[in-house]
């Protein structure tokens, strides 16, 4: 993997963490939330309850992890995109699948084994169709044919 499939990774990721941390504060800010908050959220993944204790150097740490994991599902995308070539070839609505299948992973497999304090997972319909429209859908845009 040189070259041009690399700068598609890194725009896909760079493009998903954008639009999917700027839904997540909007939609965090709805309920009274704060950026600084949701940052120290997802640092909690890392850190455990101690993060929502933590100030600038915390939610910095939630960030980088946030587009960590954008450029994971990035690399997932591109990969199965090698091997089934409906993902190249049909962007939209494979995007869209593929913005489902992250919710889901990161709620019942990523969040579960990470050091985020337990709670009841709930569906969250705005928050599937903020990734289905924010990750899913952009990665596999950037990705498509690449």
């Amino acid at each position: 993997m040189q070259g041009r499939p690399v700068r598609a990774i890194l725009l896909a990721g760079l493009l998903a963490g954008v639009l999917d941390i700027t839904a997540a504060f909007g939609f965090s800010a709805s309920r009274g939330g704060t950026p600084a908050g949701v940052l120290r959220f997802v640092a909690s993944g890392l850190l455990g309850p101690s993060a929502f204790q933590g100030g600038a150097a915390t939610a910095a740490l939630g960030l980088a992890l946030h587009f960590v994991i954008a450029l994971g599902a990035a690399v997932v995308y591109w990969a199965a995109s090698r091997k089934i070539a409906f993902l190249a070839t049909h962007p939209v609505p494979s995007g869209l699948i593929y913005g489902v299948a992250v919710y889901f992973f990161m709620n019942l497999v990523v969040l579960p084994l990470s050091a985020v304090p337990p709670r009841p997972f709930v569906p969250v319909p705005a928050m599937i169709v903020i990734h289905m429209l924010c990750v899913g859908l952009p990665i596999a845009v950037v990705l498509r044919r690449r």
